[in-house]
């Protein structure tokens, strides 16, 4: 018995829609990260992106639990002395709410080539519009 490993030319990919008002930022960010490496397909293969398309809308109306909402913080470096920037989490939502769950998402992909490939296969909308209607996007539920 031969162990199948799919190749880049034969994966077919298809587009999901999660709608991520009033969930939970992780959960989101895990079941998105987990659609883009592909590991919910049978022919999941660790060295190929077999991965799904994902289009997260309404990434404004997200919530995290706890006292995350204050005490979550966001660094980035200028690379000048003296050039570290923070931001909390309720500073970063009122700028940029998509950038929240795309640093969440790129959190739980793998560190490499493949890794920002499969990053460049997530789309984050704010309200609940998108661009991507004539790609027909499957929408699924998250439990919980």
């Amino acid at each position: 018995m031969k162990t199948y490993h799919a190749k880049p030319g034969e994966v077919e990919r298809e587009w999901v829609i999660i709608d991520a008002e009033d969930q939970v930022l992780g959960r989101v960010a895990a079941r998105a990260a987990q659609i883009l490496k592909g590991k919910h397909k049978p022919q999941y293969t660790p060295h190929v992106d077999t991965g799904d398309f994902v289009i997260i809308i309404n990434a404004d109306k997200i919530k995290v639990t706890g006292t995350k909402a204050a005490t979550k913080t966001y660094y980035r470096h200028s690379g000048f002395p003296g050039g570290l920037k923070q931001e909390t989490f309720t500073e970063a939502m009122t700028k940029h709410p998509e950038r929240v769950i795309e640093h969440a998402v790129k959190g739980m992909l793998p560190k490499n080539t493949l890794g920002r490939a499969m990053g460049k296969k997530l789309k984050v909308y704010v309200g609940a519009e998108h661009p991507h209607m004539a790609q027909k996007p499957r929408k699924i539920e998250l439990e919980g």
